[in-house]
């Protein structure tokens, strides 16, 4: 069947679509309905059914004939290190630190918070959890003790799961001092910790508290899969809000498990038995789909790359990995492959290393902008497919379906909507604009399995963020249009919530921590286009009356706490001293079109702005610190 006829379908018959996608799933029970809704009119899939993810992850191929089969690859330029483990052996493992968990009082329906480097430990703590019922929530290893706190009170973990060390390039960065400070800062600390110890770094173990991986996991009965219903959680992965609070994205595991297990064959034409590496962290949602579950589910084997696309050692570093370890399909953010262009702009590298056996490079995560496009398309004779989702999503939306049909590429576009996405544009009164319009992109409502169903016991904020816009439909917080050829092109967020390097980061909540230092009388931060990581923040700051600090210490100061309190991931390092900002005459900031004038040079004039002059005043900071278009 074509493209046309699944979407519609899928679009017109979901339950007879889902269901069929379903039947691929080896179910402890089947789902009495494909979809249904509850009291409060949230959509969920496929109650009824039993399973269990880390089950359907290992046990299934073991018991299928793929025990042999490498399951992980462990491929550390950091340690100078490789490991390799079976899909009996990652069972094994996996059940193990499952039977550890369950000695540490870890029951179905708990929660754990793992904040670990890119180590394989890392996803059998995921596996782990999962196997148990229980909900992990990983929290990405480069984030500061005061964002591992607010996520620690709200998930209330009943264990904490980390290492010694995590490591950047050839710094080595102590976690157990950042764990234990976020403790200390927590309402709600969890009770017990386990520690992985690694050889690049020790660290202070506190008794009847903290627990060493190695140890425990030694003495520990394996624990079987505990059968969940579909609709029980499988994780939270928090992304940043626009309040400063994060938002608790809830992942189910019945739809989760469809939906990724058809991704794989459908979105990216991959075969079990095959190597499928996705090059990001387990702290994000690509790294809980594409690196841990999807390639796992479908028996494929699945890449845990601890590195750099550059100085790890090289430029060369992924096409070494790929030649190596003879990847069929490479899916990364286009910012990586900007670091690598910066440094090996005449592909150099990619010359010394064999890449037949890659097939396909996926792109998603930040847009992927034309210059980036065309240099991969030059020293790469295979398909660059973009391709756009959400950590909202856990899959894609929009995307060149290489398994189901191939289309032609079009520039700036991520192709067509994903079978179960409803794709559509409105304007702000909610009416469909004509193709080739730029409105507010929404799904029409339900989400397909795998997307989130609520969030993390805040069902009234769910439906405020994302299905109280427009009555039916789910708000992406994206603006863009479609085209005659029902392309989908994504323009930007509109909202306040930018993206770093593929890393979702609210400004709201940087703006918040400016705010808090004593000589600050009111800011903005804006993300700024930038060439290697797509978006930068930037700080507009305006001092009280009285205070006359030096530009330069200022902006130091500005710059260590946002890294105390979110983390070297902000990459924020520019934060410009202003007089005044440009406003509506109700007082809201135009960050939209300080944003223009970083980039565009004939900004018109807001309708609704209180004094246009100040547009001069921003336009001259801009100017004289060298920002977005005035970089020198």
């Amino acid at each position: 069947m074509r493209y046309a006829e699944l979407h519609k379908l899928s679009i017109e018959h979901p339950e007879k679509f889902w269901g069929e996608q379903a039947k691929l799933i080896d179910w402890f029970e089947e789902p009495k309905e494909v979809v249904s809704q509850d009291e409060q009119g949230l959509y969920w899939w496929y109650k009824g059914g039993k399973l269990n993810t880390s089950y359907l992850a290992l046990d299934y191929h073991v018991k299928t004939g793929r025990g042999d089969q490498t399951a992980l690859i462990y491929d550390s330029p950091a340690t100078g290190s490789q490991k390799k483990y079976t899909f009996s052996q990652l069972r094994d493992e996996v059940a193990s630190f499952a039977g550890a968990l369950r000695g540490l009082g870890v029951e179905k329906g708990d929660r754990v918070i793992v904040y670990m480097p890119m180590v394989p430990e890392a996803a059998i703590a995921m596996l782990a959890c999962a196997r148990l019922g229980a909900v992990h929530s990983v929290v990405f290893g480069g984030f500061a003790p005061n964002e591992l706190a607010i996520r620690i009170d709200d998930a209330t973990p009943k264990v904490l799961v980390s290492a010694t060390c995590g490591i950047e390039f050839d710094k080595v960065i102590p976690y157990k001092p950042l764990v234990d400070k976020a403790l200390e800062l927590s309402n709600t600390p969890p009770e017990k910790t386990v520690i992985l110890a690694r050889p690049q770094q020790s660290c202070e173990m506190q008794s009847g508290r903290d627990y060493d991986w190695e140890e425990i996991t030694k003495s520990a009965s394996p624990a079987d899969p505990v059968p969940v219903d579909a609709n029980d959680p499988l994780y939270i992965l928090y992304t940043s809000g626009t309040t400063g609070k994060p938002k608790g994205v809830l992942r189910d595991n019945g739809g989760h498990a469809v939906a990724l297990r058809y991704s794989m064959k459908n979105i990216y034409n991959i075969n079990p038995g095959e190597v499928y590496w996705a090059a990001s962290d387990v702290g994000w949602v690509v790294g809980h789909s594409y690196i841990v579950y999807a390639p796992l589910l479908h028996g494929c084997t699945t890449i845990m790359y601890e590195g750099k696309p550059v100085r790890t050692p090289d430029a060369g570093a992924f096409w070494r990995v790929m030649s190596e370890h003879k990847v069929s399909a490479f899916f990364t953010a286009p910012t990586a492959f900007r670091a690598i262009k910066k440094e090996d702009p005449e592909a150099k590298f990619k010359a010394k290393y064999d890449l037949n056996m890659l097939r396909t490079l996926y792109l998603a995560g930040e847009r992927l902008d034309p210059p980036t496009y065309d240099w991969l398309a030059d020293i790469l004779d295979i398909p660059i497919v973009d391709h756009w989702w959400q950590t909202e999503t856990g899959w894609a939306i929009v995307a060149n379906l290489m398994g189901i049909e191939p289309r032609l590429v079009k520039s700036g576009s991520a192709t067509v909507p994903v079978p179960g996405f409803n794709v559509q544009i409105l304007d702000e009164e909610g009416n469909e604009v004509p193709r080739g319009e730029s409105g507010s992109i929404v799904i029409k409502l339900p989400l397909p399995p795998g997307c989130l169903p609520t969030l993390w016991q805040d069902n009234e904020r769910y439906v405020e963020s994302y299905v109280s816009t427009y009555k039916g439909y789910y708000l992406t917080g994206d603006s863009g249009y479609i085209d005659e050829d029902g392309y989908v092109f994504i323009m930007g967020r509109i909202d306040d919530v930018i993206n770093v390097a593929g890393h979702r980061l609210s400004t709201g909540e940087m703006e918040e921590i400016i705010a808090g230092h004593e000589s600050v009388a009111e800011c903005a931060v804006v993300g700024i286009d930038d060439e290697l990581k797509g978006q930068v923040p930037v700080g507009f700051v305006i001092l009280k009356d009285g205070m006359d600090m030096d530009d330069k210490a200022l902006e130091t100061e500005l710059v260590q706490l946002i890294r105390a309190e979110i983390g070297a991931v902000a990459c924020f390092r520019q934060a410009l001293k202003v007089k005044r900002l440009p406003k509506t005459r109700s007082g809201k900031i135009l960050r939209k079109t300080i944003r223009r004038l970083a980039s565009e040079d004939n900004v018109p004039t807001p309708a609704t702005i209180d004094d246009p002059v100040i547009l001069d005043e921003i336009k001259d900071a801009l100017s004289a610190n060298g920002v977005g278009q005035f970089a020198k």
